[in-house]
């Protein structure tokens, strides 16, 4: 046998294997039972749910969800809730000196 007939031979023998497979899950598929459509349970039964999903309001005298400040809390400097801009409401930084230039370089010939 030469070297093709045995690649034709496997190939084929592997595709007969394949379709077994494949027709034998067919047939559990066939076999299988069928479930039966769901119904809501009878009243009798007790049935559960429903109820309501709402959770209960909270008394009016709570307080915010943070609660309140704790003792060693620092305040802010800057609040941001009055009119204005940040900018305007932070001093200005310094500025940095600017850098004497480097002392010019000349081109030194071979």
């Amino acid at each position: 046998m030469g070297p093709d007939v045995k690649l034709m031979l496997t190939f084929g023998t592997l595709h007969l294997i394949a379709v077994a497979l494949g027709a034998g899950l067919f047939v559990m598929f066939l076999r299988s039972e069928t479930t039966e459509p769901w119904q809501p349970p009878d009243e009798d039964d007790g049935g559960g749910g429903g109820g309501n999903d709402r959770l209960p309001g909270r008394p009016k005298s709570s307080p915010p969800f943070g609660g309140l400040p704790l003792p060693d809390a620092v305040q802010s400097s800057v609040r941001l809730r009055g009119p204005g801009r940040l900018r305007d409401l932070r001093p200005q930084r310094e500025r940095r000196p600017a850098r004497e230039p480097a002392p010019q370089r000349r081109p030194v010939r071979h």
